[in-house]
């Protein structure tokens, strides 16, 4: 059976290309800095996202952490929506491992944080309280239908961070996606981030790696904490030369990405049971919920991995479809069929 699975784009394997440039991959010793793949995947990571430097890390989680280690001391807080990667699924990192205290406002339903808001939770000059060091940002947003940050608005985050003196962090895991979206580059979106994550093994297909770009004094400080955090890694190259390909050559693919996501959206939201608005629907992600007296979220779920389609549930009655390189615009036509299958006989 061909299987159709769009519980993430975290799922992409490496394609036959990718995996000779890994096989070719010139490598050394990292640590030492003597890889010449490594290196040169950092100087390209830099200059896509507008950055002085950049520094390959094994995963997301410990691209976000290593940014929060060296923006922040022991004690401190960074300000970051109650829905945020690094709030909901990094399992508390930056305090268990950082000391570092997370002040949670609400994300607004595209992703964004009421400005307002962060700057009521922005601490005073008070011995009773945690010193706020950063504004972190997600873009795209995950939790908030995969939504992209606009200039516009990070402009206005930029302006409030520069009157307290604050860094902003952009956990930017798809944000070559978020640049996808609004026609622009990441290194427009990111101009007025201080530092910048951003995935290689999400949507631009390589098997695992992330890096973490900005100022040069802040990467050889968070290449120390990369190391502290059990992250110095060998004879990367092979790894790297991975993700050079993807930047290289799979960037150009996300928009078919998101044309089959909003393809899936439109599909669904005709189905009846099934609660979605296409509008909103902007990169890969489409989340939808099931409203229909026989079928949950897990059991819909259920029924269609047994067809041959895989979605994620999320909660009682809410979905999500991620869509990626490995799914064709055949392959949504097909699950549609299977969704409306299963709907109808249930």
């Amino acid at each position: 059976m061909h299987t159709i699975d769009l519980r993430s784009d975290t799922l992409t394997k490496p394609s036959e290309a990718m995996r000779t440039a890994m096989a070719n991959a010139e490598v050394g010793d990292d640590v030492f800095g003597e890889d010449p793949t490594v290196n040169r995947l950092e100087a390209v990571a830099a200059e896509m996202t507008g950055k002085e430097a950049a520094l390959f890390v094994s995963s997301g989680t410990m691209a976000n952490l290593v940014s929060l280690l060296t923006h922040c001391s022991r004690g401190d807080e960074v300000i970051l929506g109650d829905q945020a990667h690094i709030f909901f699924y990094e399992q508390g990192g930056c305090a268990a491992l950082g000391g570092i205290h997370p002040r949670t406002v609400p994300n607004l339903p595209d992703g964004t944080l009421d400005l307002a808001a962060v700057e009521t939770a922005i601490r005073a000059d008070n011995v009773h309280f945690p010193i706020t060091r950063v504004i972190a940002l997600e873009n795209t947003h995950n939790r908030c239908l995969g939504t992209p940050l606009p200039t516009a608005y990070m402009d206005k985050v930029k302006a409030l961070a520069d009157t307290y003196g604050l860094k902003i962090h952009v956990d930017g895991a798809r944000i070559f996606n978020a640049a996808a979206a609004l026609d622009t580059d990441a290194a427009t979106l990111l101009q007025h981030a201080d530092s910048v994550s951003f995935c290689l093994s999400k949507g631009l297909g390589a098997p695992v790696g992330s890096l973490v770009c900005g100022p040069r004094d802040f990467i050889d400080r968070a290449r120390r904490n990369r190391k502290v955090v059990g992250g110095g890694m060998r004879q990367a190259g092979i790894l790297a030369a991975a993700g050079l390909f993807a930047l290289e050559e799979n960037v150009r693919n996300l928009p078919a990405d998101h044309a089959n996501a909003l393809k899936l959206a439109h599909g669904l939201a005709e189905l009846p049971g099934i609660e979605l608005n296409p509008a909103g629907v902007l990169t890969n992600i489409v989340f939808f919920r099931i409203n229909h007296p026989e079928l949950n979220a897990e059991s819909l779920s259920a029924a269609l991995g047994a067809q041959g389609v895989k979605a994620l549930a999320l909660g009682p009655d809410l979905l999500r479809a991620v869509t990626h390189y490995h799914i064709t615009a055949q392959d949504i036509d097909q699950a549609l069929i299977i969704f409306k299958k299963i709907l109808q006989a249930a």
